[in-house]
């Protein structure tokens, strides 16, 4: 396939890698700019990952938190999308290489293609652990959850074997809220399975930390213990998983919990198409970038969110949340405005921290501020339910989530209980392997394993 030419003009052309929340944000600054933009992401949606969690327990749909790329450009005249995969890059040549063989030519690169799970070399995570950071992940965890209920219902003798039984591994706000929300979603279960002893379901938190949240303030920790315990959920603090197979965890303590349910919510690295590119990386697979956040020696390439090395003034990495990935996103765009129109675009990119937040579930949460203000249960809740609903993209999306979770309240029901995946191995309900080849994703939580917006 022939290298897809920038259209006809004098207009520089910006090809951006992903539309996660940094690579939108770019693409939408760029809306007004002298330039031609070209949106590239093998998904044609995009999708609000820190939401993507209650896909996965029956609070919203699918829908609720995705918009097609399309849309959210449409009313951008510079803007155009293809849907493709990216594998590499030839810098020398400024072509972008898709899978299958097309490529893209560029003036100006951004990537932004996100990050993916990261299993530490645990044995057997990535065969029998389910991660959660697409959309797939999300519908399959659903399903796979709603089966073993099923499968209990039609043989009760399974509960002992841990067929109610789920493991989150990593005390970050998405192993908390997961866990939160699994317990929640438990309680609703109950009404649809009269006869089945669903008092016997357990979730249980491991983290090699003495607390989830590490980075909160201890009392908003000590708080998220008592919260999910009032919930039902147990702990396995202080020890780290040492194995993982179809039937559960072993934990490096000597430990063992039988689980057929295991989600890996214990970091992440960057995306795998970094590995590809030939690229200077630190810490956790990043590249290398300056303070503009434009690789070394290439001044048309930049790289933002969790696939960006960027660092504050004392050398430490910037958190991998959503808020960084969106002040990055924008920066750039002034940057690369600021060229087009032969201004000087040599700004250093400084994050403006606005806090950072994680629910527990109904009635509760942790908000912690900058400022020293620190904030829990209810209020924290409600503040933490406005700022994702601000943060949404679309109309529809925030009305839909309002409602959504106004009936969730109202009723203490949920609402998508669908099994839409088919099991690949009915000997053992899992998840297929995911392939490891370089992928480009819409977004992706932290390390530590949230995609948790700093307030905003």
């Amino acid at each position: 396939m022939p290298p897809r030419p920038a259209p006809p003009g004098t207009r520089p052309r910006v090809v951006v890698v992903g539309a996660g929340h940094g690579g939108i944000e770019c693409v939408k600054a760029l809306g007004d700019a002298a330039v031609e933009v070209l949106v590239v992401d093998r998904n044609n949606y995009n999708k609000f990952q820190p939401l993507l969690y209650q896909v996965a327990t029956a609070g919203l749909d699918v829908d609720d938190i995705t918009q097609p790329i399309r849309h959210i450009v449409r009313r951008q005249a510079n803007t155009d999308v293809l849907l493709g995969l990216v594998v590499d890059v030839d810098f020398e040549a400024k072509r972008v290489l898709l899978d299958g063989g097309g490529a893209v030519d560029y003036d100006v690169l951004v990537l932004a293609p996100g990050a993916s799970t990261t299993y530490y070399g645990v044995e057997g995570a990535e065969e029998h652990a389910f991660p959660l950071k697409n959309i797939d992940d999300a519908v399959s965890l659903r399903s796979h959850m709603l089966r073993q209920f099923e499968a209990a219902s039609a043989d009760p003798s399974l509960v002992g074997n841990g067929v109610l039984t789920t493991v989150v591994v990593g005390g970050g706000p998405t192993g908390v809220e997961m866990t939160g929300a699994i317990r929640e979603l438990t309680h609703v279960l109950a009404k649809d399975f009269p006869h089945l002893d669903v008092s016997r379901a357990r979730v249980v938190l491991v983290d090699g930390d003495r607390a989830p949240l590490s980075g909160y303030a201890p009392e908003l920790r000590e708080y998220t213990v008592e919260a999910l315990e009032k919930k039902g959920a147990e702990f396995r603090f202080g020890t780290h998983v040492e194995r993982v197979d179809v039937d559960g965890v072993d934990l490096q303590d000597g430990g063992r919990i039988d689980a057929t349910t295991v989600i890996w919510a214990a970091g992440v690295q960057a995306n795998p198409l970094v590995d590809a590119l030939g690229l200077e990386q630190t810490k956790g697979g990043r590249v290398v970038v300056d303070a503009t956040l434009r690789v070394p020696g290439r001044p048309d390439v930049f790289v933002i969110g969790d696939s960006a090395g960027a660092s504050d003034a004392e050398g430490n990495l910037y958190p991998g949340v959503a808020q960084v990935a969106i002040q990055q996103g924008k920066h750039v765009a002034r940057l690369v405005e600021a060229a087009a129109s032969g201004a000087a675009s040599d700004e250093p990119f400084v994050y403006h921290d606005l806090g950072q937040m994680a629910t527990i579930g109904r009635n509760a949460a942790v908000l912690q501020m900058p400022s020293g203000l620190r904030m829990t249960g209810f209020l924290a809740w409600v503040g933490w339910l406005l700022v994702h609903v601000v943060h949404l993209v679309g109309f529809r999306n925030r009305t839909a989530v309002l409602f959504n979770w106004a009936y969730n309240y109202v009723a203490y029901d949920r609402g998508p209980r669908l099994i839409l995946t088919a099991e690949p191995d009915p000997a053992r309900p899992a998840r297929p392997v995911l392939s490891t080849a370089p992928t480009v994703d819409v977004a992706a939580p932290p390390i530590g394993g949230s995609r948790d917006p700093r307030l905003g």
